[in-house]
């Protein structure tokens, strides 16, 4: 299985390069819908890495195949300038799932 990353960013994509993980960087919604479904046709893909950027442009199809579709397994990291969300993210998440306060 491969790893495969979509980014808004050079930066992240170099990095990730230097692991052995192949990508491409992406500003516009059409754009990324394309690299998704050509991300689903290939069987080979088992990681779906996507920044926090190019989740905000195709928030809904990239959610609809993180739910529903057996792979590839779809991790959101931040870009190299940090997270946008806040540093209670997590906590926040928990408490919108399932409504326990931690």
């Amino acid at each position: 299985m491969r790893v495969h990353l979509i980014s808004d960013n050079v930066d992240t994509l170099v990095g990730m390069r230097l692991a052995g993980i192949a990508g491409v960087v992406i500003h516009q919604r059409d754009a990324v819908l394309r690299e998704l479904k050509q991300v689903m046709e290939d069987e080979t893909i088992g990681i779906l890495i996507v920044t926090e950027k190019i989740m905000a442009l195709a928030r809904e199809e990239i959610m609809d195949i993180k739910l529903k579709e057996n792979r590839p397994l779809v991790v959101e990291i931040p870009d190299r300038h940090g997270p946008t969300r806040g540093s209670d993210y997590i906590t926040r998440y928990i408490k919108e799932s399932i409504g326990i306060k931690i």
